[in-house]
């Protein structure tokens, strides 16, 4: 899988952008995906996980802010965030995972072996 990411720039705060990850190669298979991001000397956190079953899950700092969606006939995962604060000023990526089939159950390993390039997010006061 090869994930192209598109999007980002620089917003002030309370203003929104919004991010593409454009997956190729085995897209025909089922996969999980998910929205990463990193700032400077800070860990890199798991924003928003997308099951195998296109369930999806925010994390607390940006629910109700961000969305992310899925065009199945783009293989594109979009992230759309709103409500930008100078917080969320980090380099984003975009992750893809296969799943595992475990009794029968196709569950999610969330190890990433495939990652898009990163867009950096720059939110001004």
């Amino acid at each position: 899988v090869q994930l192209v990411e598109s999007g980002g720039g620089s917003v002030q705060a309370g203003g929104s952008l919004r991010l593409s990850c454009a997956a190729s190669g085995y897209t025909k298979t089922r996969y999980c995906m998910g929205w990463f991001r990193q700032a400077p000397e800070k860990a890199r956190e798991e924003l928003v996980f997308v099951d195998v079953d296109g369930s999806t899950t925010y994390t607390d700092s940006v629910k109700g802010r961000f969305t992310s969606a899925k065009d199945n006939a783009k293989n594109t995962l979009y992230l759309q965030m709103d409500s930008l604060a100078p917080e969320d000023t980090a380099m984003y990526y975009c992750a893809a995972d296969l799943p595992a089939v475990i009794g029968g159950t196709e569950h999610c390993p969330r190890v990433w072996p495939y990652w898009g390039q990163g867009a950096q997010v720059t939110v001004s006061s």
